[in-house]
Parts: C-alpha cells; sequence; structure tokens
C-alpha cells in the first residue's frame, strides 16, 4: 500500500517515520480477482483497546515501536490511519529503516491484523472483494 511516509526530526533532535498505515475505502488486489478494502469503523475498537506495535517486515522481534508506550502515535482521519512512529536513537536497525524511508526505498507498509468481522462480495465480474468491517 503506498502511504507516501515521511520522515522528520523534531526540535529535541528526536526521529519520526510517519503516513497513513491504512488507508480507508482503497481497494487493494491481494492477488488476481480477489481484492480486499478497509472500512473506516473496522479500526475503532482496536484503536481504543489494544497496545499496537510498528514492526519492520512483520517481524516481532524488530519492533520499532508501540502505542502502549507512547513511542507510536496513531489517529484515524477520514482517509485512514495516521501514525507517527518515535524512532529509538540507540537502536541501529530502527535508525537504518529511517534512513530507507528518508530516501524512498520504502514508501509502502503492510499492517498485520485477525479478522473479527468482513462483508465478502462477489461481483459480477467474476472477482471478488472482501471489505474489512472490524479488525483486531
Amino acid at each position: 500500500m503506498k502511504t507516501n511516509f515521511t520522515t522528520r526530526s523534531g526540535e529535541d533532535g528526536d526521529k519520526y517515520i510517519e503516513g497513513y498505515f491504512i488507508r480507508f475505502n482503497e481497494e487493494t488486489e491481494l492477488w488476481p480477482g480477489v481484492f480486499e478494502e478497509v472500512a473506516p469503523e473496522s479500526v475503532d475498537n482496536s484503536l481504543k483497546n489494544n497496545d499496537i506495535r510498528a514492526l519492520f517486515n512483520h517481524d516481532t522481534g524488530f519492533v520499532l515501536g508501540r502505542t502502549g508506550n507512547n513511542t507510536v502515535k496513531l489517529k484515524k482521519e477520514k482517509e485512514g490511519v495516521y501514525g507517527s512512529v518515535k524512532i529509538n536513537p540507540k537502536d541501529s536497525q530502527a535508525l537504518d529503516a529511517y534512513a530507507r524511508v528518508e530516501r524512498g526505498d520504502i514508501n509502502a507498509c503492510s499492517f498485520g491484523f485477525n479478522i473479527i468481522s468482513e462483508e465478502v462480495q462477489n461481483r459480477d465480474d467474476g472477482t471478488t472483494k472482501f471489505i474489512l468491517r472490524e479488525i483486531d
């Protein structure tokens, strides 16, 4: 998913990766003939109740930050879920990820989730679309 990630340095020298981690109401092709779309209401419970982690390449051993300690801040907007990840200056892997985003080598992301509720649409053209109604 193209997210237009940006990097920024705060006044205190802290580094951040920011952008839309989820875009609402945009169809993504998972594989030929199968599409997925994230409904705006799908994230409400998760944003409210979960300690969400920002991982690099879905690697649970490579945590860039988490909402539980305020190193990840997420907010739901009309377009999607906008996030800011505060980079740990003592973590060389995190600094490497920051550098890749800064240079434009990384401009997209995917997010991991469990489906609580979804709508399945079998379309007239033979394709299938899943609309995520609630995810965790």
